[in-house]
């Protein structure tokens, strides 16, 4: 979809569309009610200032719409598409792996009571779980502070690829 496309779009689709980045209702509202953006960069910068504004508990709600890494999204539309194509890298015919990432969730889960978020697109199963063996490490503040930013990656991600 271009710059122009978003534009037009109803307040309704356009904040459907964001919510579909994360599922942060007064961010995904606050990009569409700013609009019309000049351009897409504009768009873009706009969407991640708003996103570094996210509170602690609009980050945890937002965890909400993620399935655990290595498992299918349980919903459909746009962010369940979304998730299958950014756990790609993770074979979900690979034994060794689906038993690494089910102990490492657990592991997490336990820990810090939520699920264990990642930017998973572009990194193989291997970079996954690395990462997910050193943020067991972290303390609970440190923890939230990173499964943010790793959210506000995700919704640029996913608003880049929507609107280009």
């Amino acid at each position: 979809m271009t710059i122009d496309d978003f534009n037009a779009l109803t307040k309704g689709d356009a904040t459907e569309l964001v919510a579909s980045c994360a599922d942060v209702p007064a961010w995904a509202a606050d990009v569409a009610e700013a609009r019309p953006f000049v351009d897409a960069e504009a768009l873009h910068a706009y969407a991640d200032e708003r996103a570094a504004a996210w509170t602690d508990e609009q980050v945890s709600a937002a965890l909400a719409d993620h399935p655990r890494i290595g498992e299918k999204h349980a919903g459909h539309g746009a962010s369940a598409e979304h998730s299958q194509r950014e756990q790609a890298g993770v074979d979900p015919q690979d034994a060794e792996v689906q038993r690494r990432l089910a102990e490492g969730n657990a592991a997490y889960e336990a820990r810090f009571d939520r699920i264990y978020l990642v930017r998973a697109a572009g990194r193989s199963a291997e970079e996954i779980l690395t990462l997910l063996e050193e943020r067991l490490t972290n303390d609970p503040a440190t923890e939230l502070r990173v499964t943010a930013g790793q959210l506000r990656e995700i919704a640029a991600l996913r608003l880049r690829g929507l609107v280009a």
